[in-house]
């Protein structure tokens, strides 16, 4: 689902802006873009994500200004000596004329350091504190988000039991003229065969009840139903969504199958579950979407 909040947060020594974008995502997949300065908190700051957000790509930006007086810098002589040392190796090398810029070395990253190495205390609570807000705020724009998708999805289970009714009535006209069509078929096939009434009406029956898709109808609307529990309790339903589809899908391919040769009522059994099939590959792709 997606998403989006922002946070600013002070502390006594810093200010703080926090923003969260998220998008649809199989996992929780969670990049940073925030101050080299920052890098010793990411692990907090993950650990809160993952407390709250279980699926998603997240975008994290993090903005930090600190306002206490800051320690004397001094220059990173050893990193000021490698770059001297590679300068003159390098026009050594290639034949070049030319002293290294010394304002240029200084731009180096890394080339100042604080004599004060002990982060800010306050630092890494302000952060994580920051992060969960704006991780709040965005999570109550995804369940809104999830509470539409979710009545969409009902919406369309609803649809499949529709079907699924009228399937069962057209199959309920379709049985008699299956049968009729079916032994007049096999009468003209064994004409002269001797073949006993009986023995014929008992192959009609047998074939006849090849063909009957009650069970598949009853299943389908059983895991309609159940689609709509599943929604109703909430939570990760990712997996069971999933296995829920798969059945649905197989039932309506089941009947598909079993519907030929039946007559008019057979090309409308046909129609009605092709949209079955439509339908589910339809909340398929919105359970995707869902947390």
């Amino acid at each position: 689902m997606t998403g989006f909040a922002r946070v600013r947060k002070a502390t006594e020594n810093s200010e703080i802006i926090v923003s969260v974008k998220s998008v649809n995502h199989r996992g929780l997949d969670v990049h940073f873009r925030m101050p080299p300065e920052l890098d010793a908190f990411e692990n907090a700051m993950r650990a809160e994500i993952k407390r709250r957000v279980a699926r998603g790509h997240l975008q994290v930006q993090v903005s930090y200004t600190s306002t206490r007086e800051e320690a004397p810098a001094a220059v990173n002589t050893a990193l000021l000596d490698a770059y001297m040392t590679a300068f003159r190796r390098a026009a050594a090398i290639h034949g070049l004329r030319g002293e290294p810029d010394l304002n240029s070395a200084l731009r180096l990253p890394g080339m100042f350091r604080s004599e004060e190495e002990e982060p800010d205390p306050q630092l890494e609570a302000a952060l994580v504190a920051a992060i969960g807000e704006a991780l709040e705020l965005m999570n109550q724009f995804r369940e809104r988000e999830g509470r539409e998708i979710a009545a969409e999805m009902r919406r369309r289970a609803g649809d499949v039991l529709e079907a699924a009714g009228r399937i069962e009535e057209l199959r309920s006209r379709a049985v008699p003229e299956f049968q009729a069509r079916l032994a007049a078929k096999l009468a003209e096939l064994l004409q002269g065969a001797g073949v006993e009434p009986q023995r014929l009406a008992q192959e009609v029956a047998f074939l006849v009840d090849r063909s009957d898709i009650s069970e598949e109808v009853t299943r389908l609307k059983v895991h309609a139903a159940q689609l709509n529990e599943l929604l109703d309790k909430g939570g990760e339903i990712g997996k069971k969504l999933d296995f829920l589809l798969q059945e649905m899908n197989r039932e309506a391919n089941t009947m598909l199958s079993k519907s030929t040769g039946a007559g008019e009522a057979g090309l409308e059994i046909t129609g009605i579950a092709l949209g079955v099939k439509t339908e589910i590959e339809k909340i398929r792709e919105q359970g995707l979407n869902l947390e």
